[in-house]
């Protein structure tokens, strides 16, 4: 059986901004239903080229730190790596069996042995703030500290360390770039205000001030923040420190409990259902989800009028929709009615079980909602209600 169609995230379109990983993380998504729209935010400079690393990584072997701290697994073996490629691995390992050597949390640490050096200590939280907290109670006034990024900041925490006194030298490993092809990213950017995509997620902070950056560019960022804050899009981070830009500017964000891209995806899986719209019409279980709808658990794929038209029958249901106002829900419609009824038609089609909408001549179309549905949804019309009830053909 399809995934596509059976999934929790089943007719939910994803946006993925992520370059590192996406692979991974889009197999995740689709494994579990979604249709995925990729477009990476950045692009990552290749370590052997990268002339900032090369430069950070030959001032700390010739004035070693008096201590050192790895952020990330990757990103410390990359380091390690890149330097066995210039020819200086050796003298960095050196280096650093020489320092107090502080790892982020346990996935650092097996990169750290697996590089035959032994970590000083090492939080279980995997927390940074416990890190800083550990070095700025020791006292950091004079000491020499070494931080490898890897590719977002550390918001705060370099500014803390150098205000305690310490000279902070910044390793940063696998740097961003802008991507090189922007339609991507164009189209995500067009589906996030135009409402082609149910969430966004975003592995990195740069990535989501890269996304912002392109929208400046095109004139949209405001219609892409409103979009954003007014409950379009779900706006999902990897943790707390990808979130900031977002929620900086007003964007709520929601985020796992544990910084990984299993748990980003079980967090969807989770908020994306429970934001659809769920109604009984005519002795089924309608639910409406982003490109899709689930008809008695069965998915149904609906064109994107037909699904602009059914959102404006759930918004009021029972009631009659007027055929003018289903002409402003159509994108791109103009002003022949004519096309309401070419959308509704496909719509049903779409739908394929008979009665669930109901043409009110010389009015409109209304959902058939089942009695008792006027409870749950508000009272109804008397003639609303009545047709609700099956009355009225």
């Amino acid at each position: 059986m399809d995934d596509r169609n059976t999934g929790p995230l089943a007719g939910f379109t994803v946006g993925v901004t992520a370059a590192r990983r996406a692979d991974e993380l889009i197999a995740l998504l689709r494994r579990r239903g979604a249709a995925v729209l990729h477009a990476p935010a950045l692009r990552i400079v290749p370590l052997a080229d990268d002339s900032e690393l090369l430069a950070a990584t030959k001032e700390l072997i010739a004035c070693p730190p008096d201590v050192a701290v790895a952020t990330t697994a990757i990103g410390f073996r990359g380091w390690v790596e890149a330097a066995d490629g210039w020819g200086v691995g050796e003298q960095l390992l050196d280096t650093l069996r020489s320092t107090e050597l502080l790892a982020r949390g346990p996935k650092v640490k097996g990169a750290i042995r697996a590089a035959g050096l032994v970590e000083e200590w090492s939080p279980d939280s995997e927390s940074l703030a416990e890190v800083l907290d550990r070095l700025l109670s020791a006292g950091v006034a004079g000491r020499r500290i070494a931080l490898q990024l890897h590719g977002e900041p550390l918001p705060g925490f370099v500014e803390a360390l150098r205000a305690g006194g310490a000279e902070v030298v910044v390793v940063p490993v696998y740097r961003w770039m802008a991507p090189e092809d922007l339609a991507p990213l164009d189209r995500l950017l067009d589906a996030i205000v135009g409402g082609g995509v149910d969430a966004v997620g975003f592995t990195s902070a740069p990535a989501a001030a890269s996304l912002l950056s392109r929208a400046e560019e095109r004139g949209m960022r405001e219609a892409v923040l409103d979009a954003l804050r007014a409950g379009g899009p779900l706006t999902a981070c990897v943790g707390p420190v990808t979130a900031l830009p977002l929620q900086a500017l007003g964007v709520d964000t929601v985020q796992p409990e544990r910084f990984r891209l299993g748990p980003l995806v079980q967090l969807l899986c989770r908020e994306l259902p429970g934001r659809a719209r769920v109604l009984p019409v005519a002795g089924h279980r309608l639910e409406i989800r982003g490109h899709a709808v689930l008809l008695d658990e069965e998915l149904r794929p609906v064109p994107p009028a037909g699904m602009a038209l059914l959102r404006s029958l759930a918004r009021r249901p029972g009631w009659v929709v007027a055929r003018a106002e289903l002409l402003r829900a159509l994108p791109g419609a103009g002003r022949d009615e004519h096309a309401v009824e070419t959308a509704m038609a496909r719509l049903r089609a779409a739908l394929g079980a008979p009665g669930l909408i109901q043409t009110v001549v010389k009015r409109g179309y209304r959902l058939s909602l089942d009695a008792g549905g006027e409870e749950k949804y508000g009272q109804l019309p008397q003639d609303a209600a009545v047709t609700a009830r099956g009355v009225l053909g």
